[in-house]
């Protein structure tokens, strides 16, 4: 999001926007990275540096590349300062300045909270919370470009809390104040900040960790409209919150959950 970009060999690469997603290889992620790239951004993929995670990752490039997008697989831990550096200067080198840096990348798991150890603690507040901080002060090491979207993907538990998730929980809710906080740091040189709250989305991890009968009937229930989120419907507010429609907003939570949580 700096200022400065590298010299590409034609004027309107330089000129094309570029959007950076963490934790992009599957599930919200990858959906955002697909449609930013549809709504003609050069795309980074960052994913874990593992083999399935690369893996997944690189079937989302392809995708991109199929369609006629611009798109490249970057694997890089963001808890770790020296990765998210490198990751940064690969953009750069490859696209160009960063433009729109989506902060997605998250773990979670579930455990009585008094069986949470402070290794287990730390682990998910370096992922959820401190790797956002490590990718914006890179991302705004220069002075930014006027118009630059930061867009933080939080969770409804951020404020609803839920069972077996203290840590999760926290650390979502702390993107709220991270999110309201570096508005307006960056804010009176143009660049926005906000926040989305996605409700029970379909995701890979979904499948993998619940019963998805049970996990319909109650979500369901809970939901003023009565179908089942999907990657995608995350993805279209980034859109927005990406595009030159939001270019007044900053600072703000929007909630994504079928009014789940109406406040």
């Amino acid at each position: 999001m700096g200022s400065a970009r590298p010299e590409r060999a034609s004027s309107d690469l330089r000129a094309e926007p570029v959007a950076l997603v963490t934790g992009a290889s599957r599930g919200i992620g990858a959906a955002v990275a697909r449609r930013l790239s549809a709504d003609g951004m050069a795309v980074v993929v960052n994913s874990f540096p593992s083999e399935p995670m690369i893996s997944l990752a690189k079937q989302v490039v392809e995708e991109i590349h199929d369609v006629g997008g611009r798109a490249l697989v970057v694997p890089a831990d963001v808890t770790e300062p020296a990765q998210v550096e490198s990751m940064f200067d690969e953009c750069e080198s490859e696209f160009g300045s960063v433009t729109t840096l989506v902060l997605n990348a998250a773990s979670t798991d579930r455990h009585e909270w008094t069986d949470i150890s402070l290794r287990e603690w730390n682990e998910i507040l370096a992922v959820n919370l401190t790797s956002g901080f490590l990718c914006c002060r890179r991302a705004f090491r220069s002075p930014c470009d006027a118009g630059a979207s930061v867009i933080v993907v939080s969770s409804v538990l951020a404020e609803t809390g839920a069972p077996n998730a203290l840590h999760y929980g926290t650390t979502k809710a702390g993107l709220l104040g991270f999110t309201r906080s570096l508005a307006r740091e960056v804010g009176p040189a143009g660049a926005r900040v906000n926040c989305l709250l996605p409700g029970a989305i379909q995701t890979e991890e979904e499948r993998e960790s619940f019963d998805s009968e049970d996990l319909d009937r109650t979500v369901l229930a809970h939901q003023v409209l009565k179908r089942r989120g999907r990657p995608e419907d995350v993805a279209n507010v980034v859109s927005f919150l990406a595009g030159p429609d939001s270019s007044f907003l900053t600072g703000q939570t929007l909630r994504v959950d079928a009014g789940w949580t109406m406040m």
